[in-house]
């Protein structure tokens, strides 16, 4: 199982900083995220980057134990 870490916007819209998720690729681990904390965690998804253990994923890599999936939503800065 991984764990799934969200950060600002992903986080509030999810209710979670941190879970324990099933799944064998990094696509199945957030459709069951998506599961858990609902639509507006699936409205920020479209717009976040995903990480697997501090690397972007695209989404089709596989996850086991101790894999860490991160959800950054966009930064903006000045």
């Amino acid at each position: 199982m991984a764990t799934v870490r969200l950060f600002a916007h992903a986080r509030e819209a999810a209710g979670i900083a941190r879970d324990q998720v099933p799944g064998a690729t990094v696509e199945q681990v957030l459709a069951e995220a998506v599961k858990r904390y609902g639509a507006e965690f699936k409205e920020q998804l479209q717009i976040c980057q995903v990480w697997l253990n501090g690397e972007p994923v695209l989404g089709c890599e596989p996850v086991g134990d101790g894999d860490e999936v991160a959800v950054l939503p966009p930064v903006s800065g000045g």
